[in-house]
């Protein structure tokens, strides 16, 4: 099972601070869509020039963190990058097959806590 975490408190620097910040949008707007995957709020992805921030991870799998999410226009694209995480069994998904957005965005694909050594 692949879990969809989002960062709440993600804003960019021209968001003014008293408004619903575009992470707290995001995640409400992922929650809604995602219907049979896991999405679970998060404080902080360390991606702060780089936001609206969300990651997608799974025991035993590759994990992904992508940024410049846009509360209004990324939402689809997560949820079907998600998807195949979800269906791929070590997390390695098809790069054509990822939206153009995650593929453009991705910020860092980190290895599960346990992996085969690669051979050299």
């Amino acid at each position: 099972m692949s879990t969809l975490f989002v960062c709440i408190t993600c804003r960019r620097e021209a968001d003014p601070p008293a408004d619903v910040r575009p992470g707290a949008r995001l995640y409400a707007a992922l929650k809604a869509e995602a219907g049979d995957l896991d999405v679970q709020p998060v404080e902080c992805l360390s991606n702060c020039t780089r936001s609206c921030t969300a990651a997608v991870a799974a025991p035993g799998k590759w994990s992904y963190v992508v940024g410049h999410l846009d509360p209004d226009q990324n939402v689809s694209d997560m949820v079907h990058f998600a998807r195949l995480h979800r269906a791929s069994a070590d997390g390695l998904t098809v790069w054509r097959d990822r939206p153009a957005h995650v593929r453009k965005n991705t910020i860092a694909r980190v290895p599960p806590m346990t992996m085969k050594e690669p051979s050299i």
